[in-house]
């Protein structure tokens, strides 16, 4: 049994289907790549997961559990917390309240605030942004807010990672910086990323497994470097193979 689990999922849009009947699993400490052209629903399928929509069909189970339509906060609560692409952070906040939050209220048990202080100066410290604890988070620029969006994530100890295209616009040396750390996420803490991402450099680097999406629809699933040279791959995502790309 997968750690996380969708059974045939599907999610309408005023009758449109976003997610069409899509059924895939995570195992546990993976680093599964959801991939695909835009509109392919693969935020939808993210956002169905942890409760900001609620499907319109199918089964979601986590540890065994159905989670279902469960509200936001319980999803976060049972260990499954989300890093969206645009950053979410307080701004009028500093960088260390806001990752103390994450540890206060990500979690699934009560934190004191001192406690959860620690916790949000010891995740600050594992993005590299230490130094910046006593900034406001409007002070930041975007790649330093998606760090802080991954510390305040993992302030509250997951189980599961979802992470929404939080390596569009980096450059070269951000992108590796970001490749690292969520790699070190997964082998430091033991938890399950599901990514989704259209930088196919970091994914063929970082990706364990991939599944794309197509039209809402599970196109194919499998290793990286077999599913980027699957014909059906190439003419609805890729356009080229990925060694000519």
């Amino acid at each position: 049994m997968s750690l996380l689990e969708l059974q045939r999922v599907e999610k309408h849009f005023g009758g449109l289907p976003a997610v069409d009947d899509v059924t895939v699993g995570a195992d546990e400490g993976e680093i599964l790549a959801i991939v695909g052209p835009n509109g392919a629903g693969k935020s939808t399928l993210l956002k169905l997961i942890v409760g900001l929509e609620s499907p319109t069909a199918g089964a979601i189970r986590y540890q065994g559990e159905d989670i279902t339509g469960a509200p936001t906060h319980r999803v976060r609560q049972k260990g499954i917390a989300m890093v969206q692409q645009t950053p979410r952070s307080f701004p009028n906040m500093t960088v260390l309240e806001n990752a103390t939050l994450g540890a206060m209220f990500g979690g699934s048990g009560s934190v004191d605030e001192s406690t959860a202080t620690a916790i949000g100066a010891e995740t600050l410290s594992f993005v590299g942004l230490a130094d910046r604890k006593d900034d406001y988070v409007g002070n930041l620029n975007l790649h330093e807010q998606r760090f802080l969006e991954l510390a305040r994530a993992i302030s509250g100890q997951p189980r599961v990672l979802l992470l929404d295209e939080v390596m569009a616009g980096l450059n070269d040396s951000e992108l590796d910086a970001s490749v690292e750390i969520v790699r070190t996420i997964r082998d430091r803490f033991g938890v399950t990323v599901i990514w989704v991402e259209h930088v196919m450099k970091a994914v063929m680097r970082l990706a364990e497994r991939v599944v794309v999406l197509d039209f809402g629809k599970l196109l194919t699933e499998g290793a990286p470097e077999d599913v980027m040279r699957d014909r059906r791959v190439i003419e609805a995502y890729l356009g080229q193979e990925i060694d000519d790309a």
